[in-house]
């Protein structure tokens, strides 16, 4: 992870001591206790997406740093998580050399994956970021239990009527959505999967 960090922001942050701060911040926030799925594997997991993916992205460095700064803050209790991680990213990104332009585009891909199924105005990269973040629904059963298994240990404070409840509800707003994928690529390979991952947890709760 540190030589990945590198070579994606030595050109960008010339002070050292920056850099290597902000990596040790986000190793630190992705290994917390609390992190069963926001966690390192998650980023690492999104990072090997865009190296399969490449061909589909315009901009990788944005689309880059918005994967390691997007979930920076997790706190299941607050609405306030992509908006804090994007201020995150900003504020590192005001050492860079990146344009204000790219900076905002790094920020607003990081706010959108507030609400992965609403409309949104164009933006270079965002269909991609945001298939690219719900890829695991659409993964093999197995791998998309266990991830639901790690969700609700994220949650696992919460009681367990209430996180039934409120799941359900998550996953209902899923299954209404005309398309989980916004790209033909992932539409075309998880789709199908995903809804049925959907359903079948659904139906469990």
């Amino acid at each position: 992870m540190q030589t990945r960090w590198n070579t994606l922001t030595v050109a960008l942050v010339a002070d050292a001591d920056i850099r290597d701060a902000t990596h040790r911040q986000l190793l630190d926030a992705y290994s917390g206790p609390a992190r069963h799925y926001h966690n390192l594997d998650h980023i690492q997991a999104l990072l090997g997406t865009v190296e399969e993916y490449a061909d589909l992205i315009q901009d990788r460095e944005v689309v880059e740093l918005a994967v390691w700064f997007h979930d920076a803050v997790y706190d299941y209790l607050s609405s306030e998580n992509e908006a804090r991680s994007a201020a995150l990213a900003r504020q590192f990104l005001a050492h860079s050399t990146l344009s204000a332009e790219r900076q905002a585009r790094v920020a607003y891909l990081i706010e959108c994956t507030a609400r992965h199924t609403a409309a949104h105005a164009p933006a270079s990269d965002l269909d991609f970021f945001l298939d690219a973040d719900l890829r695991v629904l659409g993964a093999e059963p197995e791998i998309y239990a266990e991830y639901a298994r790690q969700i609700r240990q994220e949650y696992r404070l919460v009681p367990a009527l209430l996180y039934r409840r409120g799941r359900r509800k998550v996953l209902e707003q899923l299954l209404a959505a005309p398309a989980l994928y916004r790209t033909t690529d992932f539409q075309a390979r998880f789709e199908a999967a995903a809804r049925r991952n959907l359903r079948a947890e659904l139906a469990e709760l």
